[in-house]
């Protein structure tokens, strides 16, 4: 059986962020296989430049079509209701897959539609959004879910999560874990236009500005380590991530702080760029309170850096022994320093566990798999109507 998958990744950032990253992602892995023979990736007008420059997507069987709208959620949310399902049901793909929950009306789609879960964060954090605008979050949330045909959650830990703000999921709708997958393995790295590092010295975090992320607190460790002399003033602290609800916030810190010349805030940079960042920072630091899944602890894990991470579940279920984990209760600043300290003390990991657990070829192979359970039973309902047609 081939299939043609249509991939919905319309949303509302002019940057790249994780959701834009997995939506390219699912398109590259599914294009190497034999079973797909068109992809029809669905982006916004504001989105193609990063797709086509950032992402790489080079496959000829990868069908890249921009849609012309304004880049407001008003306008989003209408066309998600309205302009995806007459897109979809004009094309025929075998499957339609939203890299994100959005808002839409099963009723309108001929194909089957499943969803990729990243996180609760609605429910979970609704500082990262705002009142009123996480009532409307949690709203399209919960549509989405209540309306695909499948689920397919990006961790144990985000479908542990589902299964507790909706106990009934699991009975009601398909669901499945499939990691996001990392390949570096045809990018070449190189040094971001944008970075001056004397000697290469310095600490790596990849974030979005949001309340989870505790980039606050990362600063403020950071700003410890160098006065008490524990890293070099040379040694830099760059972050690396989409601008968000805590953008203003960060950069007051950093100038409350002096730390101008310390801190390097970073956006808009290409798979190039983060692989040299990752394979020349001394160390690796993610210290979110809760995650979805965390690809760039993945990449850099598949990159073989040296890593200090929250101990959350998340990170202990994709994260390895060689990561140096620390306590977010009590004392955050001062676990985080010295887990830190401590970590700059290990060698670099000589191997790559994420080279083997997250592979293009095993994740590419699951998602063939979920979408059969929906193309069965598709194809099965069109023949019963078929037949009692005659």
């Amino acid at each position: 059986m081939t299939m043609h998958i249509l991939i919905c990744a319309l949303h509302r950032p002019s940057k790249p962020t994780g959701v834009c990253r997995h939506a390219a992602n699912l398109a590259q892995c599914l294009a190497d296989t034999e079973q797909v023979t068109q992809i029809t990736l669905v982006v916004g007008a504001w989105q193609k430049a990063y797709f086509e420059k950032d992402f790489n997507i080079a496959s000829i069987k990868v069908n890249l079509i921009s849609i012309n709208i304004k880049n407001s959620s008003i306008s989003r949310n209408k066309w998600f209701l309205f302009g995806l399902p007459k897109l979809a049901n004009s094309l025929r793909p075998d499957i339609v897959h939203l890299s994100f929950p959005l808002p839409f009306y099963r009723s309108g789609f001929f194909s089957p539609v499943v969803t990729t879960i990243h996180d609760l964060y609605p429910y979970e954090c609704p500082k990262n959004f705002g009142y009123p605008q996480v009532i409307f979050n949690q709203i399209f949330l919960k549509q989405s879910i209540q309306n695909s045909d499948g689920l397919s959650c990006v961790s144990k830990s985000t479908l542990e999560s589902l299964k507790s703000y909706f106990p009934k999921i699991e009975h009601q709708r398909k669901t499945t874990v499939i990691y996001n997958y990392v390949d570096f393995s045809n990018v070449k790295p190189k040094i971001p236009n944008s970075v001056d590092i004397n000697n290469n010295s310095f600490l790596l975090c990849v974030a979005q500005h949001r309340k989870n992320k505790n980039l606050n607190l990362l600063i403020d460790s950071y700003c410890f380590l160098l006065e008490s002399g524990h890293i070099a003033n040379s040694n830099k602290l760059i972050i690396v991530g989409a601008p968000g609800p805590e953008t203003e916030n960060i950069y007051t810190q950093i100038k409350t702080l002096s730390l101008q010349e310390n801190v390097l805030i970073l956006s808009s940079i290409d798979d190039g760029e983060l692989r040299w960042l990752y394979q020349n920072c001394e160390l690796f630091v993610i210290p979110s309170s809760t995650e979805g899944f965390c690809l760039p602890l993945a990449e850099a894990l598949y990159l073989s850096c040296k890593v200090v991470c929250s101990d959350i579940p998340i990170f202990r279920e994709i994260g390895s022994s060689d990561c140096t984990y620390f306590n977010l209760q009590d004392n955050f600043v001062e676990n985080l320093s010295q887990a830190i300290i401590h970590s700059l003390e290990q060698p670099r990991p000589s191997e790559s566990y994420a080279a083997s657990c997250l592979s293009k070829y095993n994740v590419a192979g699951q998602y063939l798999k979920f979408y059969s359970n929906f193309l069965n039973k598709f194809i099965n309902r069109h023949e019963l109507s078929a037949n009692r047609v005659k």
